[in-house]
């Protein structure tokens, strides 16, 4: 049987987190389900407390400062105290299906296999997170790949090269083998408040091997309403493409000393070139873009321009 630690970042999630909680404690493969409570300004710690003593199998951390440090943070206070074999996530306003863990009981019979990927639906709990998500995203039904993939296929896919990949998987459908972490020292990037879940799978899909499981059908559930941060952001506003540039940026800097083919590596230094060029106004942003065709005139092709002259 698989040994299951659950990690869960809360923060204001008090009229979520009993459902999300409930949801993981479905499966006798849970084993633990890690809370870290995140400075919430609503009822949140109290309800982590109430919780806690009431199951042994919830365990509640907060910061060794008890401050605010952002979801990329709290998980990684749940990476810290995690101590079964294998590692899911989920948000506090999201919750699993009765099928979560089905592929992985499965897949994780081949050692070969570090980490496994799924398929997740959408549930509108307000008609004001409905709208704003609807507006920004096509899909509203499932966020999922379009084929089938493992090992390097997955990163390669992840970059945006491969259209016949598909979209970005979830956080909430990724089970890794705890070990695989630890061996590979990989965190997530606390510096970005948005985008470190992004940023995480993109390196751990280089770093493991990792392949797809339900890809067509949901095994989570993510809630949207009123406060879902992603979709506040309007795409390609100035503010989504800074932090599409801090994201790319990150990856930038990470991958320098990794073997990761040339026409990969270029292509990461293109979005992140491009997303800069996006976040500059003026006679500057002309000036670094006709220094940027000079060294790389790829950054003309459609993907990058569109980026830097849609805005």
């Amino acid at each position: 049987m698989l040994k299951i630690s659950v990690i869960i970042p809360v923060y204001n999630a008090e009229a979520f987190l009993k459902k999300a909680v409930d949801s993981a404690l479905q499966f006798e493969e849970v084993q633990e389900i890690i809370l870290i409570e995140d400075r919430s300004k609503d009822d949140s710690l109290n309800l982590c407390k109430k919780l806690a003593s009431g199951n042994p199998k919830i365990k509640l951390f907060q910061h060794p400062d008890f401050g605010n440090h952002g979801a990329g943070a709290s998980r990684n206070v749940g990476l810290e105290n995690a101590t079964q074999e294998f590692i899911a996530f989920l948000d506090a306003d999201d919750y699993y299906l009765p099928n979560r863990f089905e592929a992985e009981k499965i897949l994780f019979k081949n050692e070969k296999i570090e980490g496994v990927f799924g398929a997740i639906g959408t549930e509108f709990l307000t008609k004001k997170g409905k709208e704003e998500f609807e507006k920004k995203f096509k899909n509203t039904n499932l966020t999922t790949v379009k084929k089938n993939a493992e090992g390097k296929e997955v990163f390669y896919g992840l970059l945006g090269l491969d259209q016949n990949f598909g979209t970005f998987f979830s956080l909430i459908a990724l089970t890794i083998r705890a070990e695989s972490l630890r061996k590979n020292h990989l965190k997530f990037n606390e510096n970005l408040r948005i985008h470190q879940d992004s940023d995480f799978i993109i390196k751990l899909s280089f770093l493991c091997y990792l392949k797809s499981g339900s890809i067509t059908e949901a095994v989570s559930i993510r809630g949207v309403h009123n406060d879902n941060r992603i979709t506040k952001i309007e795409i390609y506003s100035e503010k989504y493409n800074r932090r599409q540039f801090l994201l790319w940026d990150s990856i930038h800097n990470w991958s320098k000393d990794k073997n990761v083919e040339r026409k990969y590596l270029n292509h990461i230094q293109l979005r992140k070139k491009s997303f800069e060029l996006s976040t500059k106004k003026g006679i500057s942003k002309y000036v670094d873009l006709a220094i940027s065709i000079l060294f790389n005139p790829k950054i003309l092709k459609t993907r990058y321009r569109f980026t830097f002259l849609k805005r």
